[in-house]
């Protein structure tokens, strides 16, 4: 499965503490957890003695210590205690699954397999940055990915924010692919009656989208006039084929308007996303046919061949 060699965002660094962390990923049970120079390490939620979680256990000395026979692991997995066998050195068979994990644009990363390639490089972007969420979404992650790039469903999703059902039309719009093939729209105009946490009225404005790897997506908002710019990012991290975690990250030129009024507007967009989201089926992104597709989708065409292309298997059908 191609996806195990890609790095995929499960957490914020500030949700690894003293306890071990639990969470999913392509649906294998992971924890993680800081060593002892602090460092976080992700391993396979299974101590290999007898399967217990050993997310239920503890950080002892800066090793992590199986809640049932209380055996500890060092940072690169390697057993280090046996407690009923106080004199015995355990063997290199004996150490815990470990996966490799980094952080980059303010996420913690794992990857399950061998890295085929780094997480998505990012473009200059605004300095202010508040990430929003995670966001639990009970439909597969290129569904969510899909949503994030439709910009026909403005109108009626996002009646009296983002669009209105009397400005429905999808212009006509550049498609362009960068050279290892993701899909990108340059310039797309949309009315919006409130396009930013910030706007005081209805304006047009200037989208930009990048699809940056599978599950993740760009997305640069500039309203008319000197009004503040926005970009956003989409990370989703696939738990199963038809579950995922998503983080918003959001880059702004806005310095006037405050967190919590910013982390507001984001919060109330998702949420009229997301029960249409989790209301499709299949819950899965259908790559060969069995949903019918119109002019006003050509980036959802391109994500979906895109996907094919990169060989991903994991939430499609």
């Amino acid at each position: 499965m191609v996806e195990r060699g890609h790095w995929w965002p499960v957490a914020l660094p500030g949700d690894v503490g003293t306890a071990p962390l639990p969470l999913t990923l392509l649906e294998e049970p992971l924890v993680l957890w800081r060593d002892a120079t602090g460092a976080v390490q992700a391993f396979a939620d299974r101590c290999p003695h007898r399967g217990a979680r050993l997310s239920l256990g503890r950080v002892a000395d800066g090793q992590l210590q199986c809640p049932y026979h209380g055996w500890r692991f060092d940072g690169q997995g390697q057993c280090r205690q046996i407690p009923a066998l106080p004199g015995f050195a355990p063997p290199a068979s004996h150490a815990a699954q470990r996966y490799a994990v980094m952080e980059a644009h303010g996420l913690l990363w794992v990857c399950l397999g061998q890295p085929q390639a780094a997480p998505p490089a990012l473009p200059v972007l605004p300095a202010r940055r508040l990430v929003h969420g995670p966001f639990d979404v009970a439909t597969s992650a290129p569904r969510v990915v899909e949503n994030f790039l439709d910009t026909a469903h403005f109108a009626f999703v996002h009646a009296g924010w983002l669009g209105e059902p009397q400005q429905a039309q999808v212009p006509h719009h550049a498609l362009t692919h960068t050279d290892d093939g993701r899909p990108v729209v340059p310039d797309y105009p949309a009315w919006q009656p409130r396009a930013t946490a910030g706007a005081q009225q209805g304006a047009w404005v200037r989208y930009h989208y990048e699809v940056l790897s599978p599950y993740a997506a760009l997305l640069h908002k500039q309203p008319e006039g000197d009004a503040p710019s926005d970009a956003y990012i989409l990370w989703a991290c696939p738990r199963t084929p038809e579950s995922c975690r998503v983080w918003f990250v959001q880059h702004t030129t806005d310095t006037a308007t405050a967190d919590d009024e910013l982390r507001r507007f984001q919060a109330t967009i998702f949420a009229q996303d997301q029960p249409v989201l989790e209301s499709q089926t299949p819950k899965r992104l259908p790559l060969q046919g069995g949903e019918v597709m119109c002019a006003a989708d050509r980036l959802s065409a391109a994500y979906r061949r895109y996907l094919r292309t990169a060989g991903i298997t994991f939430g499609v059908c």
